[in-house]
């Protein structure tokens, strides 16, 4: 194995468990991005800057801020967030449905990470990730994660 290529096997790994985890909150009525929305204005109780939310979310985007706008006006028409309308930069508030929907699938988002991690220990994938940036490390390689 040691000859294998890891290009090949982190990208496929990724590929598999993104579309996993995209796959049970598809089921959920999310996308991804969506998900990662609510996650990030669920527990501030004053709201959270609309600015401020793209501006922890972006790295997680190849194709810029654009679509995190359209997913928070989603959440907002979908009233699982909500803003006053009257100010394009009051803060985002998470409503009542989407604090359950953020809830419901938070549980089921620890089932799904239990699936991916089953038969790996905390050591082993620590290790699998620190391998990973060094390698990034290496090539001088840009990886980021908030």
């Amino acid at each position: 194995m040691v000859n294998q290529p890891i290009g090949y096997w982190s990208s496929a790994a990724g590929k598999a468990v993104v579309h996993h985890i995209r796959a049970m909150l598809a089921e959920n009525g999310l996308t991804q991005p969506q998900w990662w929305v609510l996650n990030q204005v669920v527990g501030h109780e004053n709201g959270r800057d609309r600015k401020e939310v793209v501006h922890v979310l972006r790295g997680y985007l190849e194709f810029g801020e654009g679509p995190l706008q359209h997913d928070i006006d989603s959440l907002i028409q979908r009233a699982l967030l909500s803003q006053d309308p009257g100010t394009a930069d009051a803060p985002l508030h998470i409503t009542d449905a989407g604090t359950e929907l953020r809830n419901r699938v938070a549980a089921l988002q620890e089932r799904t990470r239990a699936e991916i991690h089953e038969g790996i220990d905390d050591a082993d994938y620590v290790r699998a990730l620190k391998v990973l940036q060094r390698m990034i490390h290496n090539v001088d390689g840009q990886a980021w994660h908030h």
